[in-house]
């Protein structure tokens, strides 16, 4: 009888305990997912610029692989540019979805895992939510999925609130991907303007200001013209000698949006650094122009000879 009541008991406590301890237990990559910022019909867009007076996206001989918008009577300049997909002189419905995304994490920032300063030079980071400040970026950051494909940053870059402040900027500034990481789960909220030089960026950015990228490679989308004041009157985005690739459209953006099927290894020549190996590299460099190589005749395996 007494071994009957002990075992009742024990079974009370375990069916207790056990849905309790599987709570504890929730994957951090399903926590991390839902830090990503829902786009909606922005996603997609390789440049997407408005603003309270007007946007304007300027392409100089660069490589633009995905959509591009404005907002009427934003004007779109292209001078030398091959670009791969649409491009729309009118759209609303997009920035007005890119606003909303923006001014979530304006006016609703969720809680930093940490805060970053420096130059984030020689820095490895897995799944979080990211406070940045505005120090000039250099060197190479590391972001490390740990195996997760779906695994997501999102880096808040200055202030929050009514009068945001802060700018990112990098100068040959590395973003490299490991163990899983996708491009397209990473996201840059910047309160003002965004600029890169000779830079290999990836993540979608979301700036309150211009955004800037001259020379190097950005995998992601480029947002502008988010803050909505007379701080930012116009969202501005210019490409210049770069090579742009957007993340694929999802109409929703966040945790549905993993996947970025354009930024996979090329074995061809002359496509400069692709932040992962290729395999048959025969020096595993960010670059894959295998040795002796030139466009139409690519480097071998084995090497030179």
């Amino acid at each position: 009888m007494i071994r009957k009541i002990f075992r009742r008991r024990l079974i009370n406590r375990l069916l207790f305990v056990v849905p309790f301890v599987a709570l504890l237990y929730i994957p951090f990559t399903g926590l991390a997912a839902a830090f990503a910022p829902l786009l909606g019909s922005a996603s997609g867009f390789a440049a997407l610029a408005g603003g309270p007076a007007t946007g304007a996206v300027t392409c100089t001989t660069s490589t633009v692989t995905g959509d591009v918008g404005v907002v009427a009577p934003g004007t779109f300049t292209n001078t030398g540019c091959t670009i791969t997909g649409t491009v729309d002189t009118n759209a609303t419905a997009a920035y007005a979805d890119f606003l909303g995304a923006y001014g979530a994490i304006q006016f609703n920032p969720p809680p930093c895992d940490q805060t970053l300063t420096g130059t984030l030079a020689g820095v490895t980071l897995t799944p979080g939510v990211y406070c940045v400040d505005a120090v000039a970026k250099t060197g190479t950051l590391t972001l490390d999925a740990q195996g997760n494909a779906n695994a997501t940053w999102l880096f808040i870059v200055g202030t929050t609130g009514n009068v945001p402040t802060g700018a990112l900027t990098g100068t040959s500034f590395t973003v490299n991907r490991i163990h899983g990481a996708e491009s397209c789960n990473v996201y840059w909220w910047v309160a003002e303007a965004a600029t890169m030089t000779t830079s290999f960026f990836q993540g979608t950015i979301l700036a309150g200001a211009d955004i800037t990228t001259t020379g190097g490679t950005f995998y992601g989308d480029a947002l502008a013209g988010g803050t909505g004041t007379t701080l930012a009157p116009t969202g501005a985005v210019t490409f210049s000698n770069s090579t742009v690739l957007a993340c694929q459209a999802t109409g929703g953006g966040g945790s549905n949006g993993g996947g970025h099927e354009k930024d996979k290894c090329n074995q061809g020549v002359g496509n400069g650094p692709e932040g992962c190996d290729p395999g048959n590299s025969n020096n595993h460099n960010p670059s894959n122009d295998e040795g002796g190589g030139k466009p139409g005749a690519p480097g071998r395996k084995g090497g030179k000879g």
